[in-house]
């Protein structure tokens, strides 16, 4: 089986809740949720965490999870990893995103096992139903797939437009992606696309240069923390959890 690592980007930097990843969420930083994710996964023993900051280092060397520092300058999370990807021998890499404390395990293996099962898939990602709350939500981000289960677009519009009955439930897009190392790489090495800009969706780049996303069926977070807000939202859904 092709070798795979999860590498989470993180940083301290964020313009709505700077320091997010570090926040304490029941007696944890909150990256620190998002590796024990990761390792019940089972896809992989080597979970990376990718950062530019030093607290972020001393944060996982804390609770023993292994961090690499990256360059300041990225301007997204898959950039972070492509620069990782050029130390690592994993030839798949999974990039899940350090302000999802609550993913599900499940849905990160769900992302990765088309490529550990079939060499000539390149990328993948996951999707979940779109609720009838979230269909006209431009931040809930929908995709619709060809018959074979590769994406054929990502768009913040409710996609299908249903001018005829749909037949089928909206697809909602899951920010979880597993990605072959050259095609990671060969990301960071590409201009910005037109869709891309157009929709603010930088995997619409991945596929405006010809890869194709196989996707398959996940289950999506109950709620990323990008302020304060939902990181007291996160705790009370902890609170609630059974401890066993």
């Amino acid at each position: 089986m092709a070798s795979c690592a999860i590498v989470i980007p993180a940083r301290m930097a964020s313009t709505r809740f700077p320091g997010k990843p570090l926040v304490d969420l029941m007696g944890k930083p909150m990256v620190q949720w998002v590796v024990e994710a990761a390792l019940v996964s089972h896809i992989t023993d080597r979970i990376i965490v990718a950062t530019p900051d030093q607290e972020i280092i001393d944060a996982c060397d804390s609770f023993g999870a292994e961090a690499i520092r990256t360059r300041l300058d990225h301007q997204s999370g898959t950039d972070r990893i492509a620069e990782v990807s050029e130390t690592l021998a994993a030839e798949i890499l999974v990039n899940v995103q350090g302000d999802e404390p609550l993913v599900d395990p499940e849905t990160i293996r769900a992302c990765a096992e088309p490529l550990l099962r079939n060499p000539q898939v390149r990328m993948g990602s996951v999707w979940t139903p779109c609720s009838d709350e979230e269909l006209e939500n431009p931040a809930c981000v929908k995709v619709v797939t060809s018959l074979q289960g590769d994406a054929l677009y990502f768009s913040r519009y409710p996609v299908p437009f249903p001018r005829n009955n749909r037949p089928e439930a909206v697809k909602k897009h899951i920010g979880i992606y597993a990605y072959r190392r050259e095609v990671v790489q060969a990301f960071a090495t590409w201009a910005q696309t037109p869709l891309e800009l157009a929709e603010g969706l930088e995997q619409l780049r991945f596929m405006e240069n010809g890869v194709a996303i196989r996707m398959t069926q996940g289950t999506s977070s109950p709620v990323a923390v990008d302020t304060p807000e939902q990181a007291d939202e996160v705790r009370r859904i902890l609170e609630g959890r059974p401890t066993h």
